[in-house]
């Protein structure tokens, strides 16, 4: 009896590369089956028999993007001497990244999903999980600065870590509208350069509230 399964010769991973970057271009609601086989060189069994279904195959999909592009990111930010030092690679790793000419512009993880409908609040809520998990690892730094004395003991840390990431976010749908590295660079500039008075302003009211 013949074994039925996957054609001869496909390949998974490259097939998962291939959807990652279609849902990075255009979003979960943006790209339908058909462009993920079309894109993929597959059809609609074999990707179903591979992923299970485009929840899962989009699950798996911004894994590999947070492994390829947002670990590299995180690791900067963690291996800096100074909690200010790793929030500026973090930010320049993400300009780099979002305005690569050679990818779709912006984050996947906050573009991939802006609309939502009753059938796809997991996506909805995954992906602010995601984003979540990205604001904890700024905290998570601010605290080591605290630790090591380069961060004021009192400072608001869950403040400066949502602050830090909503420029993120920004610099992401900035790169979507067409924003060059170099445009995106001079934000990242105004943060450094506002960073001690902004430190110092969420310390006090900290301590005040």
């Amino acid at each position: 009896m013949a074994v039925r399964g996957r054609p001869r010769g496909f390949d998974r991973e490259a097939a998962l590369r291939l959807a990652m970057e279609a849902f990075w271009e255009h979003g979960y609601e943006g790209t339908s089956i058909g462009d993920l086989t079309a894109r993929m060189g597959i059809r609609p069994p074999s990707l179903y028999a591979a992923f299970g279904s485009k929840e899962a195959l989009f699950r798996e999909a911004v894994a590999l993007y947070e492994g390829m592009e947002g670990e590299p990111a995180l690791a900067a930010l963690r291996e800096a001497p100074t909690a200010i030092a790793g929030i500026e690679a973090m930010l320049r790793a993400n300009v780099c990244s979002y305005t690569a000419p050679d990818k779709p512009k912006g984050c996947m993880v906050v573009l991939a999903a802006t609309t939502y409908t009753p059938s796809t609040e997991g996506i909805r809520d995954f992906l602010a999980e995601q984003r979540r998990a990205g604001t904890a690892a700024v905290r998570e730094r601010l605290e080591r600065g605290q630790a090591e004395g380069d961060v004021p003991p009192g400072a608001d840390t869950a403040a400066l870590a949502a602050y830090v990431m909503s420029v993120q976010f920004g610099l992401s749908l900035q790169a979507r509208d067409g924003a060059t590295r170099e445009e995106l660079d001079t934000v990242v500039d105004c943060v450094l350069a506002g960073w001690e008075a902004t430190v110092a302003a969420r310390t006090a009211r900290a301590g005040t509230g």
